[in-house]
């Protein structure tokens, strides 16, 4: 792309850092991207209430779409950047700033691609908790999208290398809380009350030894009681993140872990409850999708790399697969680059010329 155009995405992006937003709270990052498409093309542009899209249209055409998340996550800003959170415990430590700045720089190139069909770029919100997708897939349907792509910056792959998987990309996940009450007692005494302590480290232990490796289960958080050493507690909860390649799987090990939870809990006169949260289907790319992204990356002659296994990391991109045909892709950041959801991460600028590449040569060379 023109250089100009690199370094009005680039200088977006750090905007877009500096002012980073939690997941169903994307007001400024949603303004500042709506904005930048008002100023800098002749994009249609519409505000959905949590998203937005901008779209050319072009009469009797089958639409073709492209997503950038939005929402960054609770984590402290560390590194020393020019253009570092104002927000406190909140950052872009997944690199949706980069993603989104990617998706307005093809808005620019849009602006003179000969391409004969309608095309949307969708502003999504949410998808660190499996929210934002889910409210914004019907919308593919309602345009008579046929197809929809989108990328991931990732650590651990050469710089601007292109990652491709037919099939199942990222696994299902889910959040599950359970929690346990017993019966508060005098620490001295505590064969009067009943603390679930034990029944919760019990439960933690035969988790722990029944996942396989297709299921996974880690444990996010404990809680049980105060630090008050008079005390034995009778309310405790655990939350863990449940994850399998497949949704059928992953809903079955869930179901599971309520039973074994509820078993445990009437054994040991303790009532139970579960919630879930967080939930993400697998993500399937499909195999033609895939096919016009890869020959996008080598008309640009990048490296293509066939990723052999899935992701175990969940992204909500599955929610429109199941819709319609499409594919994610992965960009990578570098062999040693730092990984995502981590303090040292920040997105390398380096690969947003490469995503508005790719993007642009699946309007180009791979739309039907």
């Amino acid at each position: 792309m023109k250089l100009e155009n690199l370094h009005k995405i680039i200088n977006l992006r750090h905007e877009l850092h500096a002012h980073p937003e939690l997941s169903g709270n994307e007001s400024h990052t949603k303004r500042t991207l709506m904005n930048f498409l008002e100023a800098n093309t002749r994009l249609a542009v519409v505000d959905c209430g949590k998203w937005f899209y901008a779209s050319r249209y072009v009469e009797g055409s089958k639409g073709i779409a492209f997503r950038a998340d939005m929402d960054a996550l609770p984590i402290n800003e560390e590194l020393e950047l020019a253009y570092a959170s104002h927000n406190p415990g909140v950052s872009h430590k997944c690199g949706h700033d980069g993603h989104c700045a990617a998706l307005c720089g093809l808005a620019l190139e849009l602006e003179n691609l000969p391409v004969k069909r309608s095309v949307y770029l969708i502003f999504q919100h949410a998808e660190e908790t499996g929210q934002g997708a889910r409210e914004c897939a019907n919308f593919l349907r309602e345009r008579s999208i046929s197809e929809i792509y989108a990328f991931h910056n990732w650590s651990g792959w050469p710089e601007k290398s292109i990652v491709v998987r037919e099939g199942l990309c990222q696994c299902s996940s889910a959040g599950l809380t359970i929690k346990f009450m017993g019966k508060t007692s005098h620490a001295s005494e505590p064969e009067k009350g009943i603390n679930p302590a034990y029944v919760i480290a019990k439960l933690i232990n035969e988790i722990g030894e029944n996942h396989n490796e297709k299921l996974l289960c880690t444990i996010v958080n404990i809680k049980l009681g105060d630090k008050n050493f008079g005390i034995s507690p009778g309310e405790g909860e655990v939350s863990m993140t449940l994850r399998a390649q497949r949704e059928e799987d992953m809903r079955t090990f869930r179901n599971a872990v309520v039973n074994l939870a509820k078993k445990l809990g009437s054994e040991n006169d303790i009532s139970v409850e579960c919630e879930s949260c967080d939930y993400f289907p697998e993500t399937l790319s499909d195999l033609e999708c895939v096919a016009k992204i890869r020959k996008a990356a080598k008309l640009l002659g990048l490296n293509v790399i066939e990723m052999q296994n899935a992701i175990r990391a969940s992204e909500d991109f599955g929610y429109y697969t199941k819709l319609i045909h499409g594919a994610i892709f992965y960009i990578g950041n570098g062999e040693n680059y730092p990984a995502i959801h981590t303090a040292n991460y920040d997105f390398n600028d380096n690969i947003l010329d490469t995503a508005v590449k790719i993007f642009t040569g699946i309007l180009t060379n791979g739309g039907k």
